[in-house]
């Protein structure tokens, strides 16, 4: 019977209890293997950068390791050659090296205390440029200004935003008494705590504007859903009712949040305010209701429910009333998230006796199962839509798996301290 794991996804979405709200470094950071790639991938070239020897290093290495990350470049030894973004490049020389396209540039002082980090990027067989850019970063944030350079040239070659610069949230359990909810870059590295707790955290979800995180905690012994804010670690209380508290959903204005509460009996969607006012319910049925998700108009929620017998995909207006199957491929379809553009739909289906990532066109209501896993929990997409991120577990142990949405590209995210569980993909920020 699939009721339980329904209701354990949903109303034991909630297991839990806070200890302290910290922003200290993490010392177990994610560390990625990529275990596919695109098909046709475009040569690319990085140039040592000029300047600063030391920042040069940490700019280049940054940028490389986004690109090849992403699956869609195949990059080509570069031999130690160093350029800058005033050099003129010798196109034939890269033509021959296999390179269709060129980044070269340099690192220095600006002036100010802080580094200038300056590129421009060739197409080498047009001979000619595409672009460049220049960020000033504080040394310490070299890093973040080669996530940013890698996002620019993503999206000169690829024609659509890189998510380098982007953060993911997710839990990771150390032992069995020891949980924390950390924040890392979409590389997994500067890993840090938002919050540490004795007992799970689950639920994390991002804002819009990627400035507060939205979850489930138990600290007084019983589910609560939190929103923390992460500039100044403070939190609110926004659903602590009678019975259980679970599943936040941000609203794409950052006004609401969808929640689900039993306080009025059974598992139902209500939808809150941010700041844990104006509650109103939006689902009615004795069914389980749960694991609400915002369409990205505002208009629709997209939610679980085993209200046809078997817990199946459901999509309702924001202001209630009937609601509309969606999922029908399947008799356990759970945990619906819409990509940023509207038009898929990322869900965890059950096949062959395991619990798999599935996408569906939305329009066609063609459905693609993109992992061969038995484990597979919380999908959450990319805000490009290009990538899900997804928990899993491989050796009994849980880790994170990044799947482009044709499933040709994918990523493993690790930690070898703990399980890793309940992965958030925050926003594009500026």
């Amino acid at each position: 019977m699939l009721r339980p794991l329904l209701k354990l996804r949903g109303l034991s979405l909630i297991a839990f209890s806070a200890l302290a709200l910290v922003q200290t470094p993490s010392h177990a950071e994610l560390t990625i293997e990529i275990t596919g790639a695109g098909a046709n991938r475009i040569p690319l070239a990085i140039a040592d950068f000029g300047g600063d020897p030391g920042g040069s290093r940490v700019l280049t290495g940054v940028i490389r390791a986004d690109l090849e990350r992403s699956g869609l470049f195949k990059m080509i030894d570069t031999g130690s050659v160093a350029m800058t973004e005033s050099s003129s490049p010798a196109f034939g020389d890269w033509k021959n090296r296999g390179a269709d396209a060129l980044a070269a540039g340099s690192i220095g002082p600006s002036g100010d205390g802080r580094q200038e980090a300056r590129f421009r990027l060739y197409d080498v067989n047009k001979q000619s440029a595409l672009g460049g850019s220049a960020f000033v970063a504080s040394t310490p944030m070299l890093r973040a200004a080669g996530h940013r350079i890698a996002d620019v040239i993503y999206e000169k070659l690829i024609g659509e935003p890189g998510v380098f610069s982007t953060r993911i949230a997710y839990v990771v359990r150390g032992s069995a008494n020891r949980y924390e909810l950390q924040i890392a870059d979409a590389d997994g590295q500067n890993a840090q705590a938002a919050l540490k707790s004795k007992e799970p955290i689950i639920s994390p979800v991002w804002s819009p504007d990627g400035s507060r995180l939205a979850y489930v905690s138990f600290e007084n012994k019983k589910p609560v859903v939190y929103v923390h804010s992460l500039a100044s670690g403070q939190r609110i209380v926004v659903a602590n009712f009678k019975g259980s508290n679970s599943a936040p959903a941000w609203s794409p204005d950052g006004r609401k949040l969808a929640v689900v509460l039993s306080k009025e009996g059974g598992s139902q969607i209500f939808t809150v305010n941010a700041d844990g006012s104006g509650v109103q319910r939006l689902t009615n049925s004795s069914a389980i209701n749960t694991e609400p998700f915002f369409a990205p108009d505002g208009q629709s929620i997209y939610f679980t429910s085993d209200r046809g017998g078997s817990p199946q995909i459901y999509r309702t207006g924001v202001s209630g009333g009937d609601a509309q199957r969606i999922s029908f491929e399947g008799s356990y379809n759970v945990s619906p998230r819409i990509s940023p553009d509207g038009r898929s739909m990322a869900f965890i289906s059950r096949r062959e006796s395991g619990f798999r990532l599935a996408v569906m066109d939305l329009a066609s209501k063609q459905v693609q199962i993109l992992t061969d896993s038995n484990k597979d929990e919380s999908p959450t997409f990319a805000p490009n839509g290009r990538m899900i991120l997804i928990a899993t577990e491989i050796g009994g142990r849980g880790v994170l798996s990044a799947v482009s949405i044709d499933g040709r590209i994918k990523q493993r995210l690790s930690i070898s301290a703990g399980d890793v569980r309940e992965p958030a993909w925050g926003p594009f920020t500026r």
